[in-house]
């Protein structure tokens, strides 16, 4: 071997020993930074490991995880990566919640305690529901709803932590659920009147229900902490394979001026690639 094989082999050796760890070995892509955007365990498909989700999530330039409970909150962070949403548990269940006095206390000590754990893990918010009518009138649920959310509201604005009760679909995921039509909802949070307890806006169980997206957006916007996407029918890939045109409506999210996220809540089409497919999706919402 001569001089200048020995000095290559060298510069070589220098280079794979100056290699950054596995963790973080691709720089990640910048985004345009108008909206911060997350995802959910079930963008990645079946089978990916959470470790490999972060990576590949955090290269693709993502800011935040949702629904990841306290136990792997460490793996999110390792990855740079904000755990967004306390997952359901403490704030109840899609069908018991707090519409339903029997579940107050039970749920408000939840509460409580989840935003103490979210303030000292850099959380930023907690998901609730409203809870399934089961007979109930709306009206009467609506009260019990505003009556817990009063209780609780002073806890979360001294923490800085957001409560955020999901709006969901009643006629073809959550048969019976309360808070399936935006008017219900900003009834219930204009009545508590708390920076600290939002709407979790789901655009495709929007879309089921109520469909005008962006001027409900728009209209209510200061009652919105969080949102999900998902394409609609089937929950699917958010591209042009479905009705809802995710550029123009991440475009007028981040007109309003807002300052959360947006987080992916789709399940990829059978057959198309989770990762081109979430690449895909963050890019049609950099807006």
């Amino acid at each position: 071997m001569n001089r200048r094989e020995v000095l290559a082999g060298l510069a070589a050796a220098g280079a794979m020993s100056a290699q950054p760890p596995a963790a973080s070995n691709a720089s990640p892509m910048i985004r345009k930074g108008r909206l911060r955007q997350g995802v959910t365990r079930g963008v990645f498909g079946r089978g990916m490991s959470l470790e490999d989700s972060c990576r590949e999530a955090a290269k693709l330039g993502v800011k935040g995880f949702d629904l990841i409970g306290p136990a792997d909150w460490p793996m999110l962070k390792k990855y740079g990566l904000t755990p967004t949403m306390y997952p359901p548990g403490p704030g109840g269940t899609i069908p018991e919640a707090l519409n339903r006095k029997e579940n107050h206390e039970r749920i408000e000590k939840g509460l409580h305690a989840a935003i103490d754990e979210a303030l000292a893990n850099g959380v930023p918010n907690i998901i609730t529901f409203s809870g399934n009518r089961k007979g109930m009138d709306d009206r009467e649920g609506a009260d019990n709803c505003v009556a817990s959310l009063n209780r609780i509201k002073a806890h979360a604005e001294d923490k800085g932590v957001t409560i955020c009760m999901e709006y969901l679909n009643s006629k073809v995921n959550h048969k019976d659920y309360m808070f399936d039509h935006i008017a219900w909802g900003v009834d219930v949070m204009k009545r508590v009147n708390s920076p600290r307890v939002k709407i979790l806006f789901d655009i495709y169980h929007a879309q089921i229900m109520d469909g005008d997206i962006v001027r409900n957006i728009r209209d209510h916007i200061q009652w919105i902490g969080h949102f999900h996407t998902g394409g609609n029918p089937g929950r699917h890939d958010i591209d042009e394979s479905q009705e809802l045109n995710y550029r123009f409506i991440a475009k007028a999210i981040a007109d309003t001026g807002y300052t959360g996220f947006i987080s992916h809540e789709y399940s990829p089409d059978q057959g198309h690639d989770p990762i081109a497919t979430l690449s895909k999706a963050l890019d049609i919402c950099d807006a």
